[in-house]
């Protein structure tokens, strides 16, 4: 795993974040060093999805960038599970495919190009029990949003489950800039320079886009999901479990 130097040197202004192949190639440091409890919300992700994963259905991560969720989910189900993941990303997805071959988890986990802000009808995603998106929804434009929701909860077997990491604002400047500064500290706890943190947040600024955490969950529950909880939260990153249950006439013909 290759240390993340992206923003180290010059001062001025970064450019719009990329994620190219310098950025693939650091990627699962730069992860861990910029996602408070990285590793433990893997573990979460995990845990939860292997409970909602129905034998016959697939898991699918969108935006799996280097196949991080996909291989530890793989780990906590059967040898007979089918994982797949996709990435508009094609650095990553070869960072991906390398990761997963050295694992040994060829037959079991596929990546694929996929473009979540493109042509949603290219991305296979029928018979899926467990869809995670992990930091990714975030990169989603806005008004693209409700779409890509909907279509995961159409695609979704009955008691299926998606699981969604982002960041998050609060509802109130003060205490949003307050949650900010924690998460600096945090980064600089993790090496990060001032001039690396200010570099990736102006990278940032056009492209990544979040919500209040009652906006996201709003999203969720009118696009379907009926049952919406948060599983995580530290400061200004937020973990959700959504839950797609039967519908009355399905409920009431069983």
């Amino acid at each position: 795993m290759g240390k993340d130097a992206v923003f180290r040197g010059s001062p001025e202004r970064a450019c719009d974040f990329e994620f190219n192949a310098e950025v693939a190639e650091v990627f699962d440091d730069m992860l861990v060093r910029s996602v408070p409890f990285y590793l433990e919300q893997q573990n979460m992700l995990q845990r939860i999805g292997s409970k909602f994963w129905v034998p016959g259905t697939t898991a699918c991560d969108l935006g799996c960038s280097t196949a991080t969720t996909l291989l530890g989910l793989c780990d906590m189900l059967p040898a007979s599970a089918h994982l797949i993941g996709y990435d508009n990303s094609r650095p990553m997805l070869e960072q991906a495919r390398r990761k997963i071959a050295k694992s040994k988890r060829e037959e079991q986990i596929e990546v694929r190009y996929g473009d979540l802000n493109g042509d949603l009808s290219a991305i296979a995603l029928d018979n899926a029990s467990v869809v995670t998106m992990s930091w990714t929804l975030q990169f989603v434009r806005p008004l693209r949003r409700d779409d890509l929701i909907r279509w995961i909860y159409s695609k979704l077997v009955d008691e299926g489950l998606l699981i969604v990491t982002e960041k998050i604002l609060t509802n109130n400047g003060h205490m949003n800039r307050f949650f900010v500064e924690h998460y600096y500290e945090f980064k600089r706890s993790q090496g990060y320079s001032e001039s690396e943190i200010l570099r990736k947040r102006e990278a940032l600024e056009n492209i990544l886009i979040p919500y209040r955490l009652e906006e996201n969950v709003e999203l969720f529950r009118r696009n379907g999901f009926q049952i919406v909880e948060t599983f995580f939260q530290w400061f200004n990153f937020a973990g959700f479990v959504c839950i797609k249950k039967p519908t009355l006439v399905q409920q009431a013909s069983s």
